[in-house]
């Protein structure tokens, strides 16, 4: 513990740079992704006929190994926080949208049908109904993603891009477990403080009526 300790605050500069990186790579990918992903949801919700294909090419990115798809994006884009932004926006995709798929989905058509017969239009019924009820399943997708790419965007060392991986890789490349653990634990603390507050929204954004007391 002495060791990991003097480990920290000796190369806390470096850990420090490497922290603010890490959160830039993962709040920017998932930022995007919840911008392509939760609309993305919403209209393949209302086509589901193009759901399948849709969500099955996301899946399929989804299954490729993180270390391969940044190995196959460097030829085509170079080295850099841009290569890494992207890959990370790839696996942000799936959870978000075929959660946000499903929530809308599962809405017992009855209530969508009370809602058109107060004339509600189908921007209305998206706000006032559909998006509420879903919200919890967006949520849970959108905290599945965060974790995700908290978790691969120390991956990101390997394009250039930096982040906690750096530490975590010096830590390896000198067999120095403090130092992989200096880097591999503010990875988990990011991971379960963005979880945390997201959860907080999600209390926060959830109508009273529909709360569960979790």
């Amino acid at each position: 513990m002495q060791t990991f300790l003097d480990t920290f605050f000796s190369r806390s500069d470096l850990i420090q740079e490497a922290f603010l990186q890490h959160i830039y790579l993962s709040f920017i990918a998932l930022a995007i992704g919840i911008g392509i992903a939760l609309p993305l949801g919403i209209f393949v919700a209302r086509y589901r006929k193009l759901a399948e294909p849709i969500i099955g090419v996301t899946a399929i990115f989804q299954t490729i190994p993180s270390l391969a798809l940044f190995g196959f994006l460097v030829p085509l884009i170079g080295i850099g926080t841009m290569t890494a932004l992207i890959a990370l926006i790839i696996y942000a995709l799936l959870p978000i949208l075929r959660n946000t798929y499903t929530g809308i989905t599962t809405i017992d058509e009855s209530i969508i049908e009370a809602g058109r017969g107060m004339g509600m239009t189908t921007g209305q019924l998206l706000r006032q109904i559909e998006f509420p009820l879903a919200l919890p399943f967006i949520m849970a997708g959108i905290r599945t993603a965060t974790v995700l790419t908290v978790g691969i965007a120390t991956l990101a060392t390997f394009v250039g891009a930096g982040g906690l991986g750096d530490v975590i890789y010096r830590g390896l490349q000198s067999y120095n477990n403090a130092l992989v653990l200096a880097g591999a634990l503010p990875v988990a603390i990011l991971a379960i403080l963005f979880d945390l507050i997201l959860k907080w929204i999600e209390k926060k954004a959830t109508p009273k009526g529909l709360k569960t007391g979790r």
